[in-house]
């Protein structure tokens, strides 16, 4: 599998737990848009990347952050739309596809090299500076 540098501001995120072959568009998207515990550098990326077995699988541009269970949510990911303070501090992406030359250029690319082993953290930060 060819690694692959990320040039733009983006934020990969493993989903590997939630991640299965048959998933639709929207199950994919809302396993990757949240529900994180995430500072406010997320807000200089760019990009979402939805990685599992480190392998880029789908990309969003994200558009605006907002706190998690703020819109709704399907299975896998419905318990994201129970409003009982379990979710208070933890943020959630509303975005769509990528670009096509932005999906092109990783999608089915490893980005495994991004991940130190033993590393649990779901997200990694690329080209954002703190």
């Amino acid at each position: 599998m060819t690694e692959i540098n990320i040039t733009e501001p983006a934020l990969l995120i493993r989903t590997s737990r939630l991640f299965n072959e048959g998933m639709t568009a929207r199950q994919l998207y809302d396993i990757t848009r949240g529900v994180w515990k995430i500072g406010k550098d997320r807000e200089k990326a760019e990009y979402a990347f939805c990685v599992a077995k480190g392998v880029v699988q789908e990309i969003y541009s994200i558009q605006e952050w907002q706190p998690a269970g703020s819109t709704p949510y399907g299975p896998p990911q419905q318990d994201a739309n129970i409003k009982d303070g379990r979710w208070d501090g933890r943020w959630e992406f509303i975005g769509k596809v990528a670009p096509e030359t932005i999906r092109n250029k990783y999608i089915g690319r490893s980005v495994a090299h991004y991940f130190a082993m033993g590393n649990a953290n779901p997200i990694y930060y690329v080209n954002i500076k703190a």
